[in-house]
């Protein structure tokens, strides 16, 4: 089961994804998004050192890098 966030704005549930990106230089990225249906790509767990915060304005989940502490 992919992970999901239920916006607290819209109601609406988000599945979190994760994409790997080779750069310009040859470097490989992993990128993180949500979409609105779980498609190829959509994992199951947060990954380690991030977390989820919401766009006031939109509503939209965002993953972001945890504060260390």
């Amino acid at each position: 089961m992919a992970y999901s966030v239920k916006s607290k704005k819209s109601g609406k549930t988000y599945f979190l994804h994760s994409r790997n990106q080779t750069l310009k230089g040859g470097q490989t990225v992993t990128l993180y998004f949500f979409a609105g249906e779980p498609k190829e790509g959509a994992i199951d767990a947060l990954p380690a050192g991030y977390e989820v915060s919401e766009n006031e304005k939109t509503g939209l989940p965002l993953l972001k890098k945890s504060a260390k502490k």
